[in-house]
């Protein structure tokens, strides 16, 4: 019996120290560092009042499991950090960033110091990476609405803004009418905006890098860190500035540009944060799901593009977010878009004398009656949160969209030294 428990005894002081041995070993690999970057999806608009509509869906209400605390809250990732940099998407005031760890409230704020109630990419992302590398993790956000690739985040390597036919268009006008002025000083914004974000983004992420305790206080210099990953989400922006894309003579934009800039910013943003191999993921705009117009089937084509490039086989890739688009809720979203435009046509009758408020009102609750059920109006309440170029505010669609950035990174081949500092 003794010699059993001596036996006993040394296998869990074995026990005791392979797992001390583990804990070390782990300590001793660089802490993970994520950057995410882009415009109004990379913030994310989506309340966390839709986050109960995940679980409706059997093939989504495990990932509801995942993103819920044991009390029923947004869980509280204790090994995922945060840093995110936001703020007024038309730039009337300054900047401001968000700490902590990794929760729900981390999407669109209205002030960027203080924790919001909606969430984007960065949530399932944050949760999904944790699970796969078991490792603390630190992500480095930068992102603001409303803001294009061609002019806000234009990289150094594109070169200048050059004026297109539209903006010469616009100068000769000007001239002609005796005010050239005023193309001079649009000129001038131009050039102040031209890679404004970027440097933004840049310079906050290497600020962050400086003094990487002030964020995650548990780091340590000595464990050094990896820049292990740059997830890109943008467009709406540029799908919408169709002067800047469109040829002269041309009937529609082409958004080859758009393609050729972006390889340019990946390229530069490697150079500029010290991380010649990091693995980047372009998030390609699934608005409108997967019904698109001709113009969002060239502008996705376009965002993919770079991925194809020889430079960056094996550590660029394209996730299409289309497949998460909500075909249910988009089809309220139409109805809803009658009811609004007949309200809009009845307001004009009742300005014009042709009809009292009260008859607009009564025919417009009753054309809302007829196009939208009460289960389909209940369900909107309970998935939507904002417009359709943000995913229609619903957290079932940016929690999808976030877990497939992180398996995408996780797949793409192993970078060494992407950024091990």
């Amino acid at each position: 019996m003794k010699n059993m428990h001596r036996y006993m005894v040394a296998g869990l002081a074995a026990v005791v120290m392979t797992a001390g041995q583990a804990w070390a070993e782990q300590q001793k690999k660089p802490l993970k560092v994520f950057i995410l970057v882009g415009q109004s999806n990379m913030e994310g608009h989506a309340k966390v009042s839709t986050f109960d509509y995940i679980g409706d869906d059997p093939a989504t209400a495990p990932m509801l499991k995942e993103m819920l605390g044991p009390d029923g809250k947004p869980k509280v990732c204790d090994n995922v950090w945060i840093s995110y940099l936001t703020g007024d998407a038309f730039g009337n005031k300054p900047n401001g960033e968000g700490v902590g760890k990794l929760t729900a409230g981390y999407g669109a704020r209205s002030n960027p110091i203080e924790p919001g109630s909606e969430i984007g990419p960065e949530f399932t992302f944050g949760i999904y990476m944790g699970k796969a590398v078991q490792e603390p993790i630190l992500l480095i956000k930068a992102a603001w609405g409303g803001k294009d690739l061609n002019t806000d985040f234009r990289p150094h390597s594109a070169g200048p803004y050059e004026l297109n036919a539209h903006d010469l268009l616009r100068k000769a006008n000007f001239e002609k009418a005796g005010t050239p002025e005023a193309q001079v000083e649009w000129e001038k914004k131009k050039l102040e905006h031209t890679g404004k974000y970027y440097h933004y983004m840049v310079d906050h992420v290497n600020h962050v890098l400086k003094d990487i305790k002030r964020v995650y206080p548990d780091y340590d210099p000595k464990q050094g860190y990896e820049v292990a990953g740059f997830v890109w989400f943008q467009g709406f922006n540029d799908l919408v500035s169709g002067s800047v894309y469109t040829q002269p003579g041309a009937k529609a934009p082409d958004y080859v540009k758009y393609g050729e800039w972006l390889a340019d910013l990946i390229c530069d943003v490697r150079k500029d944060i010290n991380a010649p191999k990091m693995p980047v993921v372009i998030g390609v705009m699934g608005i409108e799901g997967n019904h698109p117009s001709d113009g969002m089937k060239a502008f996705r084509a376009a965002m993919a593009a770079p991925a194809s490039l020889p430079e960056f086989k094996g550590n660029v890739v394209a996730v299409q977010t289309a497949p998460f688009w909500d075909d249910t809720l988009d089809a309220i979203q139409t109805k809803m878009g009658k009811v609004r435009a007949n309200k809009q046509s009845l307001n004009k009758q009742v300005k014009d004398g042709k009809l009292t408020k009260e008859e607009a009102e009564a025919q417009t609750k009753k054309l809302e009656t007829e196009l939208i059920s009460p289960a389909e109006a209940a369900l909107w309440k309970r998935g939507a949160s904002n417009a359709g170029y943000h995913y229609l505010g619903s957290a079932k669609t940016f929690a999808q969209i976030g877990k497939a950035f992180a398996e995408a990174l996780v797949e793409l081949k192993p970078s060494d030294a992407a950024g091990t500092r």
